[in-house]
């Protein structure tokens, strides 16, 4: 049957019925919000790049938290600015590094606030690579040794989880990386915390206002040959099968606006949460335009959170996670 019997408009004619027949939901707890923390006294600064978002010392995290859990936001992502970096990124493994005190800070003032800690070493290497660098020194080309990084990234996770990080995410796509960090938090007795794996990351332009909030910049070459090449789809299916063989507990998508058929292959693929990253460069993109009075910031973010729910993400981790939880509310 066909128009006029048909007629498509009927399950419209009211707010009541279209939240009926709604198929794609957001909710409060789909949200994961990134907190930057950095060594220091009286640290509340914001990122120039990304207007609403700071750079927060311990002694006055307590007032974020409040106003975090205050809207019902369950989980964080915890990312850490250190005041020491050399070759190997000591200060990712340290017990007393800014994540670690972070966390334990965090578990004191809201034990029931999931804290997942990034586990990478980018922001705490001199040089700005994920992993350890070796140079050639015939060709003085610089490579990332796969294996030796390995080594550090499952000391940095058994560090975060003894400071009580709920759940590990590691972003430094290593080859391997989610075996070697679940065998090595089993072996410290955290055969229980959950492994957040960034699975799929592409080598995105969209991360350059993040570069900025982690001071994580590479001092040299790019991450193209660890991160994956944004024209490739089938090598997400791979990097994501690897990862739910080695024992990955989540999957996740980054960045997410430019990757949405990404998110639905997963989706349609694997039966583990996903998770979106909604990156740096998506936010800041979107308040650049807000700011110039370009586009109406409230429908246009909760149309793109709606959008990740319906490409099949579970989860979201973005900036807006605060705005979200508020306009949430208010509806």
């Amino acid at each position: 049957m066909a128009f006029p019997i048909v007629r498509n408009r009927r399950l419209r004619g009211s707010k009541a019925l279209r939240n009926l027949v709604r198929e794609t939901s957001l909710s409060v707890h789909d949200l994961i919000y990134p907190i930057f923390v950095m060594h220091g006294s009286q640290i509340k600064e914001e990122i120039s790049s990304m207007p609403g978002v700071y750079h927060f010392s311990l002694d006055v995290l307590e007032e974020e938290l409040k106003e975090i859990t205050g809207l019902g936001i369950q989980a964080i992502m915890l990312f850490g600015v250190p005041d020491h970096k050399d070759a190997v990124g000591s200060s990712a493994y340290d017990e007393n590094g800014i994540v670690q005190q972070a966390t334990r800070r965090i578990k004191e003032l809201h034990p029931d606030l999931l804290v997942m800690a990034d586990n990478c070493l980018c922001q705490f290497t001199d040089h700005g690579h994920c992993g350890v660098v070796h140079i050639d020194e015939k060709t003085q080309c610089a490579d990332i040794d796969n294996d030796e990084s390995l080594e550090l990234l499952v000391r940095t996770a058994v560090s975060q989880a003894k400071a009580g990080a709920d759940v590990i995410a590691p972003s430094n796509m290593m080859d391997g990386f989610v075996a070697a960090i679940r065998q090595g938090l089993d072996e410290a007795g955290f055969e229980n915390v959950p492994i957040m794996s960034y699975s799929v990351k592409y080598a995105s332009a969209y991360y350059g206002p993040f570069r900025e909030a982690a001071h994580s910049a590479p001092q040299f070459g790019d991450r193209k040959t660890y991160q994956m090449d944004p024209g490739n789809a089938r090598e997400a299916l791979r990097e994501a099968e690897s990862d739910v063989l080695e024992g990955a507990d989540f999957l996740m998508v980054k960045p997410a606006m430019a990757y949405m058929d990404i998110i639905r292959t997963l989706r349609d693929q694997f039966d583990l949460p996903l998770v979106a990253y909604n990156v740096s460069g998506e936010y800041s993109l979107i308040k650049a335009a807000a700011l110039q009075g370009w586009v109406d910031e409230r429908s246009i973010v909760l149309e793109t959170m709606i959008g990740f729910k319906r490409a099949g993400a579970d989860l979201i981790i973005t900036y807006f996670a605060k705005d979200v939880a508020k306009w949430l509310k208010e509806d």
